[in-house]
């Protein structure tokens, strides 16, 4: 399980990884009291792994297909709790299928049905082995529609993005109309300078009483 996210399915093996994993089995039923250093071990196995034929290796690359789709299967379910980040748009287009899982979508039930008992990964497993299985001429029919569904996919998102970037350029005419009102109007006095005019006048009123006077 991932650090920090326990629910997070576990990270898919290579099948080097898988070798790797039975040499290890193998030298503890052998040899359980005689302790290996790690670097040696792992010089012993990347030596034997490169001596092998493709033939040898094959069943270790079964096993890291069928992991890989149990793995993708496991993450198609699976939500990050309490992930932060930028939201998705809900309106974006979606990300299509591709041909294996057209043909998961297809034969899940089946495999349901006829096994009730099996966890998500038991299933992802058995359709893994089904694909495998198959003839390129019997996969032809979910590539090919996942290849439509990725075409269409391609075309929705240039249609989504262009579509974004005019919305974010255009303006609506009333928010552009209140900018240029308060362009246009004048600017309030400020209270101090009104304040000082005021005085200003009842000065020169003042001076206009004192030089009354004088004249008297």
């Amino acid at each position: 399980m991932a650090k920090g996210d326990p629910r997070k399915p576990k990270g898919k093996m290579s099948s080097y990884a898988y070798f790797v994993q039975t040499c290890r089995e193998e030298h503890k039923k052998k040899s359980p009291e005689i302790p290996v250093s790690f670097s040696e071990f792992s010089k012993r196995c990347s030596g034997r792994w490169k001596a092998m034929s493709d033939k040898e290796k094959s069943r270790f690359d079964d096993m890291a297909k069928q992991d890989k789709v149990r793995y993708d299967q496991e993450m198609m379910h699976y939500m990050p709790g309490g992930k932060r980040g930028k939201k998705k748009d809900p309106n974006a287009p979606k990300r299509p299928p591709s041909g294996f899982f057209l043909f998961c979508s297809d034969h899940r039930p089946q495999i349901k049905a006829q096994y009730p008992s099996l966890g998500i990964g038991d299933v992802a497993k058995k359709l893994g082995e089904q694909w495998n299985s198959l003839t390129d001429s019997n996969k032809q029919p979910y590539l090919i529609k996942a290849n439509k569904l990725k075409d269409k996919y391609q075309k929705d998102v240039a249609d989504y993005k262009t579509k974004g970037k005019v919305g974010s350029v255009s303006m609506p005419m009333p928010m552009a109309m209140g900018m240029m009102a308060n362009c246009m109007a004048p600017k309030p006095m400020a209270k101090s300078n009104m304040d000082d005019e005021d005085d200003d006048e009842e000065e020169d009123e003042e001076e206009d009483d004192d030089e009354y006077d004088d004249d008297e």
